[in-house]
């Protein structure tokens, strides 16, 4: 690593926005349903409540009560007809049981067909990271360009920093590849 604070700046400035890529790609992931009851998938859901939107999960408890149901248990019973109208009108596919005290969310089988589309989404939200990296790569580049023409840096300098961004892409498109493999995996195991 050469000893210049704009250098050093640059490869931080990478580092975060590939963490983040690649930890927002993980985030969106967690909400994608693999037919286990899993309560992150409520963790976008908004509720009209109070007069505002407020999140699921600052509305009661969310928890599992078992491999293919979940249990919302909301602190106040008045919002239950709320939280269920704002379950049938999200797209997860969910029909919510309401006893007047809990809301049941009972996650159906997925059929072959529906695993197929949610792996084909995963691949799309994948490449879509990749492009995301590949910008932050152009990013820093053309960083790393602008140092040299400005005479701060020489070119062995550059070169072996262009070598060090390539190195930190590389890093994140195998995390991102990972990510969506293990995402596959869950979803075509039946």
């Amino acid at each position: 690593m050469i000893d210049n604070e704009k250098v050093e700046e640059l490869f931080l400035v990478l580092e975060d926005k590939l963490e983040k890529t690649v930890n927002v790609l993980g985030e969106e992931f967690t909400s994608i349903r693999a037919g286990r009851a899993n309560p992150h998938v409520l963790d976008k859901l908004q509720v009209e409540a109070y007069g505002g939107m407020s999140p699921l999960n600052q509305l009661g408890n969310v928890a599992v009560s078992d491999a293919r149901c979940l249990v919302i248990n909301p602190w106040d019973k008045s919002l239950l007809k709320a939280i269920e109208k704002a379950i049938l009108s999200s797209n997860l596919g969910l029909n919510p049981t309401n006893d007047g005290n809990l809301i049941r969310l009972v996650f159906p089988e997925l059929t072959e067909e529906r695993r197929r589309d949610l792996v084909k989404q995963v691949k799309k939200m994948g490449e879509d990271s990749k492009v995301a990296v590949r910008n932050v790569r152009r990013e820093a580049m053309e960083g790393i360009k602008k140092m040299k023409t400005g005479k701060e840096l020489s070119e062995d300098e550059a070169a072996n920093c262009e070598t060090d961004v390539e190195k930190q892409i590389v890093k994140s498109i195998e995390s991102i590849d990972k990510l969506v493999s293990a995402k596959e995996k869950e979803l075509m195991t039946v």
